[in-house]
């Protein structure tokens, strides 16, 4: 881009030099031109005086006023031609002087100081980033950094220190998908490296998405099978596990990783405070009333055949609404799962399990995902059960 406008902006004054000069070219033809078309004119003033057209004494005031027009020296000649020499030296100045200010105000020459401060200072940058010596990085500086990054990328290849840091950079200035990308080829040079598995995973659980937060926990997996106590790596597994609901492991990655941290760490009372919040809670008042303890059983060729299915698993009074007083929504997966309904799980707060006598228990497999029940989708309910105060067991099978 630079190179480009600098070329045009050579041409440009090029050719201006050349229009400019070009008429003055012209001008040793010009006095020729002159002289010959005076000969003409006289010549045929003598053949009107040779056919009697013109009398001597017209033919002498004829040609002293052709001789006046054609052959006197133009007094100002020298004149205009300076005059012109100066309007062409003008106008090239102006002229460069316009290509200088677009130049400056298309942002090219501030760009390119820019791009030679961030080469110059790469080194320092480095230091100041990666071993904490002097001030932590400005926004500027760390733009700089990066674009000197990226021109060390391209000049010299593929590096994998250079790609993690460029990483970590879009990280923190919250391009996450510019930071996965980088990091993945800082990974494709050296993939066991502890540090950038982490980042990576990181990056990967910012980002949010079910895929991203499998390749996450696939990543952290990989750094504990070289350091079983990664700090990092365990937190990130405990929080990955917590919001998949799977409160088991996710207290388990708790407790492993306040055994690695010392009391006065400021970390130490944060992981507390997660396992508190893991801890059973006592019944809300909403929660107040019967409970249903369900064990539903789906074999491995039903959610083979249903994959990506949605579960439903629900409470309906046998007299009343069809509305369900209480129902959850989940994932299908084969095997025994344990599901629990109570008033917290119904649809409306005045319709719930306490506000019935008996109730049918069901579940229904929808490939849709729609609350709207489909004549495609698989479902089974139990007999009528008779609530009570007190938690009942429910057994259903697929």
């Amino acid at each position: 881009m630079l190179m480009n406008l600098a070329l045009t902006a050579a041409a440009l004054l090029l050719l201006a030099t050349v229009l400019l000069c070009w008429p003055r070219r012209m001008k040793a033809g010009q006095q020729l031109d002159r002289k010959t078309l005076f000969a003409e004119k006289l010549a045929l003033l003598s053949d009107a005086r040779d056919l009697g057209e013109l009398s001597d004494s017209d033919f002498a005031v004829a040609a002293a006023e052709l001789k006046n027009q054609f052959l006197a020296p133009l007094p100002d000649a020298q004149l205009l031609q300076g005059h012109s020499a100066r309007s062409g030296l003008l106008a090239l100045l102006l002229l460069t002087l316009l290509t200088a200010v677009l130049y400056a105000s298309t942002g090219q020459y501030r760009e390119l100081v820019n791009w030679q401060q961030a080469q110059d200072n790469l080194p320092a940058f480095g230091e100041r980033a990666l071993l904490g010596k002097g001030e932590p990085l400005s926004e500027e500086e760390l733009r700089q950094f990066a674009l000197a990054l990226r021109t060390k990328l391209a000049t010299s290849g593929d590096d994998a220190v250079a790609w993690f840091v460029l990483g970590r950079i879009w990280f923190s200035q919250g391009q996450i998908p510019e930071s996965i990308e980088a990091f993945e080829k800082a990974l494709s040079l050296t993939p066991e490296r502890v540090n950038l598995l982490v980042s990576y995973a990181q990056a990967l659980m910012v980002e949010g998405s079910e895929e991203s937060v499998k390749k996450a926990a696939k990543s952290l997996g990989a750094v504990l099978s070289k350091d079983a106590g990664n700090i990092d790596a365990l937190s990130m597994l405990a929080l990955i596990a917590q919001q998949r609901g799977d409160k088991k492991e996710a207290r388990a990655a708790w407790e492993v990783l306040l055994a690695q941290l010392p009391k006065d760490d400021p970390r130490y009372a944060q992981v507390q405070q997660q396992l508190k919040q893991l801890e059973p809670q006592q019944k809300s008042a909403a929660q107040a009333g019967p409970v249903l303890n369900i064990t539903l059983t789906i074999p491995q060729a039903v959610a083979d055949a249903n994959a990506g299915a949605t579960l439903f698993v629900f409470a309906r009074a046998t007299q009343g609404m069809p509305l369900p007083v209480a129902v959850q929504k989940l994932t299908l997966q084969a095997g025994t799962m344990q599901i629990q309904l109570d008033n917290s799980h119904s649809m409306q707060p005045d319709w719930n399990l306490s506000a019935v006598n008996s109730v049918t228990v069901g579940a229904r497999i929808s490939r849709s995902g729609s609350a709207t029940p489909d004549p495609t989708d698989l479902q089974l309910k139990s007999a009528e059960l008779t609530l009570s105060d007190a938690a009942q067991q429910v057994e259903l099978s697929f």
